[in-house]
């Protein structure tokens, strides 16, 4: 381990309630002439302390400090490191994590050498939150129910991860029914200020601020608090455990101005969505998002984390708010001591990194403006959250869609008497109804966008409140869902004497995770199923989550809609989006008389007296007391206390991945690509979604078909996201999406494909066997925003096992992108204006890359010839996006943790 160096006389004492610290002055910087240091953006502040502090001249320099001190728009091209004081995951994207760290312990062993040496060097708490599944809803039972199908479900996995917490140092587990990962770390985990020993004093402390990566997109949602982080995939976030520095280009910082405050009858959630629409079509891909101006007194932190939560979505690395007065309010309402809120305050002062509204405004890369007196009750949908609609053009819009041409942003094409087609639903309980296109049928207030926020989740409340009491009832076809982020909203939710109504109206606490907005909605009743199967119908959900990819929410809906928490229990009780709430009634009541959103919509004062009146710090004090202990049946999980994991050959669920079985201590040469057929042909807007498994587990699929050999009855299938840590089952699912788009066959859906050389049709990974049987290179080709949405490590891993050598897209968004490097899978760019459809390509050519070799550089541009069945030949050049000199030592490892392997070894 290299030593720290003070090149710029930086380091200096800080004063605390237990005593001085270290700390690295911004200020030396400035007294010595370095940079512009007050007009810096305060995000890059941040990446600024961290290459000062980590400065050791090895993998930080001292040119990588006066980079950033230097910052401007102009040395974007300049490579960066960034080492985060923690990192965080979540079950479905941690437990890879762990099972990687784990075979890397079995490699060691393997090797040789000493297994202990796998440890993670800095702190990592994996917080199980994407497990539970509405099985259960509408029942008091609804909670245990889910809770006690989890358990079973998961008890491998359990077992695994009550194994890893105890044979890793610096590694814990938030146990289930806890919370989301990113309402906890906002809650509980993040200290904006962490005091750390320091490395390089014996028996002395150093303040940092706090830092970290996330093995989810939506990590960011801690910005809101003005801690730095953002979501990468499971590999890099692996890397960053084992204390390699993660490498990135020099951000642009894009300025976004609020000014103003929100009107009556505007949340949050119309907020964000707003954001996410202006974002978008600014382009903000990559960069960081600075938010600032006076506006940001009129928010509540709250507010904030909504929006910085939905930075995947607008598709930033993340959406910064710095420190100032509300965050250190905000840390003593959530029970945080006041003394860690008054360090908090003296060291962002001291460091130039607090935030009042009569200060200079930072410069920034570009800007943009809001006035939050602007915005207006708004959903996103069908297919993507930028798709922002006003709610009074909500009915308009669904019934555009209903006729519109099909294409990736949604459309039906339905004509005629197609559109006013309806079916019957007959429970066998109940009074038979019917539904029909835009009929809600599910109805979800779940995902740690909103759930964390006490003024949605109590204007729900009041809103079901409101309802209640005039008469109204939930449409009985309307699956309907409550998934909180935390126990706090239960108890505030309970203290205000909300949850009763909720309750009338169907919204039931199912579980405390991330649920719907993961795909975890559960199985609709076979009665729904049929109506929609029947009709042919283009069925609805509404949810108050952050994702409405195609096929995400339910293989059944085919149009869902982001909404406030509020909008969601309004949906419920109205039953269809094919409603205008300005003129048509939402039901009616006792007497038969119409009841309208507007009678029922809760006022912000109303919102903001209950608030007051039910939350306190001592709940958060009491909920957070035992957080890693209070869980009693995960207490009592079985599991072995050996430094390396024992794999057992017969699991369906924990499998030690092939990566670096048989890995040599040399790196292997380059080699080019030669004679690649395409597995996928793939259009615009391929979000990981569509190439990552995730959802449920369809019978006849290859991963159906793999664990029915296994013995694996169809009821214990689970999800994908359950059985992340079995390669067997994540490579079979890879490119497995029933929304699919794979234009080697027109017009088709799902995970297919074209052998080429046979012209047989195929499952995409029956396929790809085939291929690599053959002994052929595979390659994908995609269109523009290849890669977007969430960290999905897999995504990566499952292209790799799959064969792929490269993938050539127009554009790829940054986690992907990143992924595909650290798996040794080469990324490369079509030329501006360049695609596979503007250079003729079919999909139906070979593809060779004879320059690829050792002497590959960043950014090269690479000759790709691509040779058709008569003989004829394309050729064209192509961008190689690994963007270092390290991301050529992963690529040419063969990923991140071949390197950090073999540097071990």
């Amino acid at each position: 381990m290299t030593q720290r160096v003070d090149a710029f006389g930086a380091k200096g004492k800080f004063s605390t309630p237990d005593g001085d610290v270290n700390i690295y002055r911004l200020n030396a910087l400035k007294e010595a002439g370095i940079g512009h240091i007050d007009r810096l953006p305060f995000s890059i502040k941040v990446l600024l302390e961290n290459a000062l502090r980590n400065l050791d001249n090895y993998a930080v320099t001292e040119d990588d400090v006066k980079a950033l001190a230097n910052w401007s728009a102009d040395n974007e091209d300049t490579t960066i490191p960034f080492k985060p004081a923690r990192v965080i995951l979540q079950d479905f994207t941690g437990v890879p994590s762990v099972v990687d760290l784990a075979a890397l312990r079995s490699a060691m062993e393997r090797a040789g050498g000493d297994p202990q040496k796998i440890n993670p060097v800095c702190p990592v708490d994996l917080v199980i939150d994407h497990s539970v599944q509405v099985d259960a809803f509408a029942s008091s039972d609804a909670l245990l129910i889910n809770s006690q199908f989890e358990f079973e479900r998961n008890r491998e996995r359990y077992e695994f991860l009550h194994w890893g917490q105890k044979a890793f140092d610096n590694f814990k587990v938030v146990p289930p029914a806890t919370g989301i990962v990113h309402q906890v770390n906002l809650e509980y985990l993040a200290k904006v200020v962490q005091v750390y020993d320091d490395p390089d004093a014996e028996g002395e402390k150093i303040a940092l601020p706090d830092s970290l990566v996330g093995t989810d997109s939506h990590t960011t949602m801690i910005n809101g608090l003005g801690v730095l982080g953002w979501g990468v995939g499971g590999i890099e976030a692996e890397a960053a455990m084992l204390g390699q520095p993660i490498y990135m280009q020099m951000p642009e910082v894009i300025g976004f101005k609020l000014t103003g405050e929100l009107p009556e009858g505007a949340t949050a959630t119309d907020l964000v969505l707003i954001v996410t629409e202006m974002l978008r079509r600014k382009g903000v891909v990559g960069k960081f998002v600075e938010f600032y101006g006076a506006g940001l007194s009129n928010m509540t932190l709250p507010d904030r984390a909504t929006i910085a939560n939905m930075a995947p979505e607008y598709g930033a690395t993340m959406g910064f708010f710095p420190v100032d007065d509300e965050v250190c309010s905000y840390m003593i309402r959530t029970g945080r001591e006041p003394e860690l809120a008054d360090m908090v305050r003296n060291y962002a002062l001291e460091q130039g990194m607090f935030r009042t509204d009569d200060m200079e405004d930072p410069i920034f890369t570009d800007t943009l403006e809001l006035d939050l007196g602007n915005v207006v009750p708004s959903m996103a949908g069908p297919l993507r959250p930028q798709d922002r609609i006003d709610l009074t053009g909500m009915q308009d819009r669904f019934n555009e869609v209903l006729t519109a041409p099909r294409s990736a942003s949604g459309g039906f094409e339905l004509q005629g008497e197609a559109i006013a087609t309806t079916a019957p639903v007959r429970f066998a309980d109940a009074e038979a109804t019917e539904i029909g296109h835009g009929s809600v049928v599910i109805a979800a207030i779940t995902s740690c966008t909103n759930t964390s926020n006490p003024s949605v989740m109590v204007a729900a409340g009041l809103l079901a409140k409101k309802a209640v009491e005039k008469g109204l009832a939930r449409q009985p076809y309307v699956k309907t869902s409550l998934a909180p982020g935390s126990k706090v909203v239960t108890e505030y939710l309970d203290k205000a004497e909300l949850t009763e109504p909720l309750e009338a109206l169907g919204f039931h606490t199912v579980g405390y995770g991330c649920t719907t907005c993961i795909g975890n909605s559960g199985p609709l009743p076979e009665e729904i199923v049929g109506a929609i199967d029947e009709g042919e119908l283009v069925v609805s959900s509404v949810l108050s989550g952050n994702r409405n990819f195609a096929g995400r929410i339910s293989n059944h809906v085919k149009t869902n809609y982001l909404a406030s928490p509020p909008l969601v229990v309004a949906y419920a009780l109205a039953g269809t989006v094919d409603i205008n709430f300005d003129r048509q009634p939402i039901g009616h009541d006792e007497n038969g008389n119409d009841v309208f959103l507007k009678d029922i919509w809760p006022t912000q004062e109303e919102i903001k007296e209950v608030i007051q009146g039910s939350l306190s710090p001592e709940m958060y004090k009491e909920r957070y007391g035992e957080v890693y202990t209070g869980n009693e049946t995960w207490n009592g999980i079985p599991s072995a206390d050996s430094p390396v994991f024992q794999w057992d050959t017969d699991s369906t669920y924990i499998q030690e991945p092939p990566f670096w079985q048989g890995l040599t201590k040399d790196v292997p040469a380059v080699q080019p690509v030669k004679d690649a057929h395409v597995l996928v042909l793939a259009g615009d807007s391929i979000t990981t979604d569509h190439i990552s498994p995730a959802g449920s587990i369809k019978k006849d699929s290859p991963a159906g078909r793999y664990l029915t050999d296994k013995g694996v009855e169809r009821k214990d299938f689970n999800s994908y996201g359950s059985r992340r840590g079995n390669h067997e089952v994540m490579m079979r699912g890879t490119f497995a999406n029933v929304r699919l788009r794979n234009q080697l066959i027109p017009g088709s859906e799902g995970g297919i494909t074209l052998h080429v050389p046979s012209g047989d049709q195929m499952d995409i990974y029956d396929a790809a066997m085939r291929y690599i049987d053959e002994g052929r290179d595979l390659i994908v080709l995609g269109g523009a925003d290849y890669g977007m949405g969430s960290s999905r490590d897999w995504a990566a891993k499952g292209t790799q096992l799959q064969g792929v050598k490269a993938v050539i897209a127009q554009s790829f968004e940054r986690i992907h992108r990143s992924n595909l490097v650290m798996m040794g899978v080469l990324p490369m760019e079509f030329a501006a204006g360049q695609g596979w459809e503007e250079l003729g390509l079919t999909g139906h050519e070979t593809f060779s890359i004879d320059d690829l070799n050792d002497d590959i550089q960043p950014g090269q541009m690479l000759k790709v010839v691509a040779t058709a069945v008569d003989g004829s030949t394309v050729e064209f050049e192509a961008k190689v996006r690994l963007d270092s000199a390290v991301e050529i030592d992963y690529y040419k490892n063969g990923g991140i943790l071949h390197t950090v392997l073999r540097n071990m070894m």
